[in-house]
């Protein structure tokens, strides 16, 4: 058992080894995740979170390497979740922190962090929400959550982040894949990454483009800007951090960013209540008053509906 308080406390001191426990006590659903929790509340609600996501192959790593940078360079804290696709052998994250963002392991500015997703089916580890409110708690002023690019889930990151950025890169035909994976609706800043590659200036052009043919926008909402870089020499990255704080700016004059905030945290507590419903109902399974419902759907004098309200009731009452 680990001592949670003294754990805190010492996140709060920017000690990695205790961040890291506690993400470990989140990714493993320990028993004290509740004490955890529960610690952890008065302490978060600081840290702005910045959801990463595109395409394999667009440069989101390198491009949330730059962003550290940029953020350390303004004296800023911050953490990172590099949410990889799971290993089909160890369950473990494929790619290592280290590996991904050697340049910032030794800076106790930055905390890094590699999750698998764990065959979430939105390119986000379960324990994600839990592990940004450490990171929060721990005293990081920006949280940087860069997800995997799998296609139509990439969504999720919209969900879990204050501000989304989507990276496209010129030549990947990332122009089909905005059109219909969703991301025209979820990107509050775009990035056109690769930009010394031929064909930035059209990509940028065509997801303009795309974005006018989408918008309703009013009188004083949200534009999502585009802006081109080149990641790996640290070129646009400044005028990405300018953009997100536009973003910061605007949401917060217009509540828009506490708005998003409470429908995280909702979506949270739905993710809890219905993981520990469905623990319950797994824990049924032989269970006489499970057994006596389906015997009588099979004599036909009770339907499966009926029947599921039933055991709601039954697991609801405790």
């Amino acid at each position: 058992m680990q001592d949670v308080p003294t754990l805190v406390a010492q996140a709060r001191e920017g000690r990695p080894r205790a961040v890291a426990r506690l993400i470990s006590l989140v990714e493993g659903a320990s028993p004290q995740l509740r004490e955890v929790m529960a610690a952890l509340a008065p302490l978060t609600g600081n840290a702005y979170v910045v959801g990463l996501t595109g395409s394999p192959g667009v440069g989101k790593s390198t491009s949330t390497s730059a962003l550290v940078s940029a953020y350390r360079r303004a004296g800023r804290r911050v953490g990172v979740l590099a949410v990889d696709p799971s290993s089909p052998f160890s369950g473990g994250a494929l790619l290592g922190d280290r590996v991904r963002m050697s340049d910032h392991a030794s800076d106790p500015g930055v905390y890094i962090r590699s999750m698998a997703t764990r065959g979430h089916l939105g390119g986000l580890a379960w324990a994600a929400p839990q592990a940004i409110r450490v990171l929060d708690a721990a005293g990081c002023d920006v949280v940087l959550v860069e997800t995997v690019g799998v296609g139509q889930s990439e969504v999720e990151i919209a969900s879990q982040a204050d501000t989304s950025v989507v990276l496209l890169a010129p030549g990947m035909g990332d122009g089909i894949q905005a059109a219909k994976a969703g991301i025209l609706e979820i990107g509050d800043v775009y990035v056109v990454n690769k930009a010394d590659r031929d064909g930035a200036d059209a990509t940028a052009r065509e997801l303009n483009h795309m974005l006018g043919l989408g918008e309703s926008r009013g009188p004083g909402d949200w534009r999502p800007p585009i802006v081109k870089t080149v990641a790996a020499r640290g070129e646009g990255i400044d005028e990405v951090v300018e953009a997100l704080e536009k973003h910061r700016a605007w949401m917060e004059e217009r509540g828009v960013l506490a708005e998003r905030r409470s429908a995280r945290a909702a979506r949270e507590v739905e993710t809890i209540a219905m993981t520990a419903l469905r623990e319950r109902i797994g824990d049924l399974s032989g269970d006489r008053r499970l057994g006596a419902l389906a015997d009588r759907i099979v004599a036909g004098t009770l339907d499966p509906y009926r029947a599921a309200d039933e055991l709601v009731s039954t697991l609801t009452r405790g």
